[in-house]
């Protein structure tokens, strides 16, 4: 068998597909944008027929580029954006309804009332997670509810729910696997990750037939054979893991303490707690960092909803770039005594806030703000919400975060020198960032590898991780701290 896989990473606003080599190097490559519907504020849905397309036409890409014959592959890794929620017929494989996307909001009431009746409680204890719309299950819930004829479907056994991964792999294997694996079970709402299996008190909650939900399987492992009218060869997939955990396998954080921060549309920092699972006292959330040969390896992760996504309203919604690099030629030219502020609560905050119903707000404009300053207060903004993450994680797992310690980043915004050297400064820590910035692909193509015996083990992998530029902290602890309470009461005013 060759070294050569192919990984599918099926993101929030684009899809990828690349085909790497026995030496972690990218031979051919395929992207395509994913368009987004808001049919209501606060709603965010995709079309899953878009979805797999999408897939089909980046992986076909990838192959031609490769310069390889699909054959040649030894197998296929997928790894997707979590909590997005598809719901289609068993017999026809038609979606009921368009994928619900994890940024939407439209079950911030289910999740209240859910709350009101002190239910969250036994969520978090079973789940690590908290009664957030940004979980699948409540958005199961909604479609089965609102969906024309959905419920008694669903109570018929004719209807199957899954995660984006789920639902590319049933559309690949034409049918024949309803599978996913225990990262994207963990992020449902319906998973007990302690006992690593759905949960039945929890489905009976949210009034979820059983017989809607995929088998879960180990991370690495054997999900199905992808039908050769596809690509031309019945490629095995062999690995499968939510995007988030598969940057933290690609990022090689395999010893408790490590920790890696993912910079796409959110930001998603992951610290691995090993075998224990830490139960949070600082709202963020105990999740399955990988499950490999049945072992459970546990993470606590802080969710940040708007990161590049916010780089993308500066071009977007205000018009003042016209391409993400831009943001940093502009926040160079800022005045630097300005003490401009964003708050990037689009979508509500995340961790460790949690407020669905805080919004987006600009503090500390005066007449000669302009450009310049917004898109320098937007930039910072993500520094910002890590250092928040960080200094939550460290009194949750113990591992204090000093000036010693190291964040290991990847994602499109760690292209940034700037935003990663505030960063560095905000956090005073080291901020490593490695020479393969597709690391989420990376870790799916790992999972895939390893399984089929072609790529190194665990250990040889984290040996062979290479660093490309390490962003040491620079600012002064007083203009660090005044910056800090600066945003602290930007927050409290966003809130409030």
């Amino acid at each position: 068998m060759s070294g050569w896989i192919l990984a599918i990473d099926q993101g929030t606003t684009s899809t990828r597909a690349i085909v790497f080599n026995d030496e972690f190097t990218c031979i051919g490559q395929g992207q395509k944008e994913i368009p987004q519907h808001f049919p209501h504020p606060g709603w965010v849905e995709h079309d899953p027929e878009v979805l797999f397309q999408s897939v089909l036409d980046t992986c076909r890409e990838a192959i031609v580029k490769s310069g390889r014959a699909a054959g040649d592959i030894s197998a296929i890794g997928i790894t997707n954006q979590r909590e997005t929620t598809v719901v289609w017929n068993r017999k026809t494989g038609k979606p009921v309804y368009n994928a619900i996307v994890w940024q939407d909001r439209r079950t911030s009431d289910a999740c209240a009332q859910l709350k009101a009746q002190g239910l969250e409680p036994t969520f978090s204890a079973k789940t690590g997670l908290l009664l957030d719309p940004y979980f699948s299950g409540t958005k199961i819930s909604w479609i089965l509810e609102n969906v024309d004829g959905a419920r008694a479907q669903a109570e018929a056994g004719e209807l199957l729910f899954g995660t984006v991964d789920s639902w590319i792999i049933w559309r690949l294997t034409g049918g024949l696997a309803h599978v996913t694996d225990a990262t994207n079970a963990s992020r449902t709402l319906i998973y007990n990750i302690a006992e690593n299996e759905w949960d039945e008190e929890l489905l009976e909650i949210l009034r979820i037939p059983h017989s809607m939900l995929p088998q879960v399987k180990d991370c690495a492992s054997e999900f199905g054979f992808v039908d050769a009218q596809h690509f031309g060869a019945p490629l095995p997939i062999l690995g499968v893991a939510g995007d988030q955990q598969a940057a933290t396998v690609g990022q090689a954080c395999f010893k408790p303490g490590m920790v890696k921060s993912t910079y796409g549309t959110g930001c998603f920092a992951l610290q691995n707690t090993g075998a224990e699972l830490v139960k949070s006292e600082n709202r963020l959330l105990s999740t399955i960092a990988y499950r490999l040969n049945g072992e459970t390896t546990y993470a606590l992760e802080g969710s940040i909803f708007m990161a590049g996504a916010a780089v993308q309203w500066l071009r977007d919604g205000l018009g003042i770039i016209e391409s993400a690099p831009q943001a940093e030629e502009l926040a160079k030219q800022a005045d630097p005594e300005a003490s401009v502020y964003m708050v990037p609560a689009f979508v509500g905050l995340g961790a460790p806030y949690w407020d669905p119903e805080a919004q987006g707000a600009i503090f500390g404009l005066t007449r000669s703000s302009g450009p310049a300053e917004i898109a320098k207060a937007t930039l910072e903004s993500v520094g910002y919400q890590t250092f928040d993450l960080m200094r939550s994680k460290a009194s949750d797992s113990g591992y204090h975060f000093s000036s010693y310690s190291v964040l290991r980043v990847d994602g499109g915004m760690t292209a940034s020198d700037w935003t990663m050297q505030f960063l560095a400064d905000i956090l005073g820590a080291s901020v490593d960032r490695p020479q393969v910035l597709e690391t989420t692909a990376l870790g799916a193509a790992w999972l895939a590898g390893s399984f089929a015996g072609v790529w190194p083990d665990m250990a040889e992998f984290s040996r062979r991780w290479r660093l490309q530029q390490r962003f040491e902290p620079q600012m002064n602890e007083v203009e660090r701290r005044q910056k800090l309470a600066g945003w602290e009461k930007a927050v409290e005013r966003t809130r409030s």
